[in-house]
């Protein structure tokens, strides 16, 4: 059923207008005090945490106009129809693109567990990041490959769009000389006919060190709330259910 909630929704839902004046929650009636003390220092790094990503992500606002870029002839498949399309075309009916580049050579099967992981939940959250920008994911395999894995997969609402015979991943770092692949989001802008690059960050940091792009998946913000935090654990491509191959 479509919801019938306007634009301004909170003021119509009950679950918001009905708050009173007292604090949220942060532990149940039988805490400890010793909990109690914990909980509240810890709050207090949660929010100087969140005071440091607000900074963080008013830098990369303030980053200058980046470099032109030119066209990049990309390949993407539109119901039963492959055609060719450009950069520019990737950003719609706005002025603004994120790409994520999907690990996934030319003569691999399958695109890399960890990517797949990042593009399902890309995936889910399509159709809000589509009110704001434009929004795909890019691979260097080739279209067909790209897309019999997309639907695999369930990728139904993202672009998925081949840089098989393009530039654009070395050009943006997410491509090795060799042909190795990089996990990596990059963001664009586009003033007419003009695409700049805006932003790049790799899945490792500048000195090689990891969780340069953890904050974009729920998963990991997720496990680190466990009392046993992430651990060793990583994903794979064969879970039983949803995305198990026969």
């Amino acid at each position: 059923m479509r919801s019938t909630i306007g634009d301004e929704w909170w003021t119509e839902l009950k679950s918001i207008t009905l708050h009173d004046s007292s604090e949220p929650p942060s532990w149940p009636a039988g805490a400890s005090e010793e909990y109690r003390e914990a909980r509240r220092r810890l709050s207090e790094a949660e929010l100087a945490l969140r005071d440091q990503a607000e900074a963080v992500a008013a830098l990369r606002r303030e980053l200058p106009a980046g470099a032109v870029l030119p066209e990049y002839r990309l390949t993407e498949v539109v119901g039963d129809e492959q055609r060719a399309v450009t950069l520019a075309d990737l950003f719609g009916e706005h002025d603004e693109l994120v790409v994520y580049h999907l690990m996934f050579h030319p003569d691999d099967d399958e695109a890399c567990p960890m990517c797949s992981m990042w593009v399902d939940g890309f995936n889910g959250v399509a159709a809000h990041i589509g009110q704001r920008a434009g929004l795909a994911a890019v691979a260097k395999a080739p279209v067909d490959k790209l897309r019999a894995y997309g639907r695999y997969r369930g990728w139904d609402r993202i672009r998925l769009v081949s840089a098989y015979e393009s530039d654009l991943p070395a050009d943006l770092g997410a491509e090795s000389p060799g042909g190795g692949q990089w996990p990596a989001l990059s963001v664009f802008t586009r003033d007419g006919t003009v695409v700049r690059h805006a932003y790049t960050q790799s899945a490792d940091f500048p000195d090689r060190s990891a969780r340069g792009i953890d904050l974009l998946s729920p998963v990991w913000n997720v496990l680190d709330l466990l009392p046993s935090g992430r651990g060793d654990w990583l994903p794979h491509n064969n879970y039983a259910g949803r995305h198990c191959r026969e």
